[in-house]
């Protein structure tokens, strides 16, 4: 009993940790894994001047207040409303520095920072008391060397380890119309100031901006992949982990309907399953696609009516079947309609061969809005799908795999000839499934489209079916779109 009790505590502790938990350990609870490789690293620091322009212009200085003891007297100064201008930035270098972190260097940032010194004189001999303000030209190098880790299951960043490098700093006090003495007594406090202001509040923004870009990237995932009451949890499983070549991270993959939460704990996810030989790789596991296609049952999303002319077309098509008299009658009748939905949970299972999809479709045929339908049957069909993307479209091929026809009821007959039988498992193959697909292409790429995945510049994109899992492979160019978003995010 008390091992028993043991292992129970044990595993809870697991599922309560889960959400971070060492790679190798976290893989069978992963459902979907992004590999970010070093040419799209390279892509990324082309941004990543904007990023550090933001994080310079989104900074808050602080007032300072301070005093000098000066021949028989004391200055009192403080600095106030300290802001950047004219901000420029030269180069950005990266390193991928294996199980430690990102090594970036920014050279040539140049600034100049504004503000006002309020100071005050005083002795037994004079008191003075005066506002002036003062200008710094500055001339900066940057190294910011970024750790990733799980943080409240998302990736964060710590970039604690950041330094500024000062090659320029030039005190300008009011165009340098103030008394010799006075600028040579502030320039080594206005220096000393900016210097350790700028480097604290940079630092702390760089770090501020590292972690809502994180954020925001993360949440831009959530939406794209989530749709309407549909959600999903993309949490990280474990801390990403970097090498030379690459940084990759793990996610759940968890489907969230009805408040309902599905389940993976025995993902087959293993590194050696993705390659180096593009820029992104998306490793997605049947374990997450699998609740997708059971919410979006649940969600009423598998059900169409077919009526007018399109169906009157979708029957134009000759099969070596003969088409029974009746049926002719009936779909030739004004209000004919024709319904089909699915009426138990589809189950999709990837092989190297495709996704092989199952369901059971139950297909009614209606005349003229009676409630009644003249003619019902399910059919039980398993097809294998590939998937493609090219010019922005979904393209989806499928193949069936079997087809059944079941439960056949017709208005007014006792028995089902077998001649219908085989007539409506050839009109599934080569009417139903084509119009399936007719209908699933167009609309799976209006739902991505609606996420803006056609602003992303996809570039030779690869969908490659494996035994459990689907690895989504290729190269892009950074989407503009999504920095302006995230841009306007930061500074607002």
């Amino acid at each position: 009993m008390e091992k028993r009790t043991a292992l129970l505590l044990f595993l809870a502790l697991v599922k309560i940790s889960s959400c971070c938990l060492d790679p190798p350990f976290a893989y069978r609870f992963t459902g979907a894994v992004c590999r970010l490789t070093y040419p799209a690293a390279v892509v990324l620091n082309e941004k990543t001047t904007e990023v550090i322009q933001a994080a310079f212009q989104h900074a808050k200085y602080p007032n300072v207040e301070g005093e000098r003891s000066i021949g028989f007297g004391t200055v009192k100064y403080g600095f106030h409303n300290l802001e950047i201008h004219n901000l420029s930035i030269g180069k950005s270098e990266f390193e991928l520095k294996e199980n430690e972190g990102i090594g970036i260097s920014i050279s040539n940032v140049s600034a100049v920072f504004k503000g006002t010194i309020n100071y005050g004189y005083g002795s037994w001999l004079l008191s003075l008391k005066q506002s002036l303000d003062f200008e710094v030209e500055s001339q900066i190098d940057l190294v910011v060397n970024p750790k990733l880790y799980c943080g409240k299951g998302r990736v964060a960043a710590d970039t604690s380890d950041c330094y500024l490098t000062f090659h320029k700093l030039r005190l300008l006090l009011q165009g340098d119309r103030e008394p010799g003495w006075l600028k040579r007594m502030f320039t080594d406090i206005v220096t000393f100031t900016v210097k350790l202001v700028v480097k604290s509040q940079i630092c702390k923004e760089i770090n501020n901006v590292a972690n809502i870009l994180a954020d925001f990237i993360q949440e831009q995932a959530e939406q794209f992949l989530g749709d309407g009451n549909i959600g999903v949890d993309i949490s990280v499983t474990s801390s990403p982990i970097i090498k030379s070549n690459y940084i990759e991270s793990y996610h759940k993959g968890l489907v969230t309907f009805n408040n309902v939460t599905s389940e993976i704990n025995t993902s087959v996810f293993n590194p050696s399953q993705l390659t180096e030989n593009r820029m992104l790789y998306f490793w997605i596991s049947d374990g997450f696609l699998d609740p997708i296609m059971g919410a979006a049952h649940q969600d009423g999303r598998f059900i169409r009516n077919i009526y007018g002319t399109e169906l009157t077309d979708l029957f134009q098509r000759e099969l070596s079947s003969a088409r029974p008299e009746f049926l002719s009658k009936w779909l030739s009748s004004e209000g004919a309609m024709l319904k089909a939905r699915s009426v138990s949970v589809p189950h999709l299972r990837t092989t190297t061969e495709g996704t092989s999809v199952r369901a059971v479709a139950g297909v009614e045929l209606l005349l003229d809005s009676q409630d009644v339908p003249v003619l019902y049957f399910e059919t039980d069909v398993a097809v294998v799908v590939k998937a493609s993307y090219a010019d922005k479209k979904l393209i989806l091929k499928a193949t069936a795999e079997r087809i059944s026809i079941e439960k056949v009821s017709i208005s007014g007959a006792t028995e089902v000839a077998d001649s219908l039988r085989v007539y409506l498992q050839e009109t599934v193959e080569k009417m139903g499934i084509p119009k399936v697909i007719s209908y699933l292409e167009p609309e799976l790429t209006a739902l991505m489209d609606e996420q803006g995945l056609y602003l992303f510049d996809i570039i030779n994109p690869e969908v490659l079916p494996r035994d459990g899992y689907v690895v989504v492979q290729m190269d892009f160019g950074f989407p503009q779109h999504l920095l302006v978003e995230f841009l306007k995010r930061t500074l607002d």
